[in-house]
């Protein structure tokens, strides 16, 4: 279960619940277009703090140079009987579409 939270700083914040109710906080990245659905690059959004015990005090919301590690995850875009975006995971053919436009993106940009 997704849904958009709200723009802060032009980043757009997914809420996600997992099975177990847990709920994780996302920056959607970016969109990869891919055989005319889109998927975004979701990237755990950790606020202040992180897991790793780094104090981020300085208010860069995790994205410093510390060796904490960013859970990614690439998740299908699609619209829900509300008309609304919701993130389903892509099954492994779809997500390995994605992974190879998403390196060739890579590619291109160097």
């Amino acid at each position: 279960m997704s849904k958009r939270e709200e723009l802060f700083d032009d980043d757009v914040l997914i809420e996600m619940t997992d099975e177990d109710g847990n709920v994780f906080y996302y920056v959607e990245e970016m969109i990869i277009p891919v055989d005319g659905e889109n998927f975004a690059l979701l990237v755990e959004y950790k606020g202040d703090d992180c897991d790793c015990g780094h104090d981020h005090e300085c208010g860069c919301g995790g994205e410093c140079d510390c060796d904490c590690e960013d859970d990614v995850i690439i998740a299908k875009i699609v619209i829900n009987a509300d008309g609304e975006e919701e993130f389903i995971e892509p099954t492994d053919e779809e997500f390995e579409k994605v992974q190879a436009a998403y390196e060739k993106l890579l590619d291109e940009e160097e």
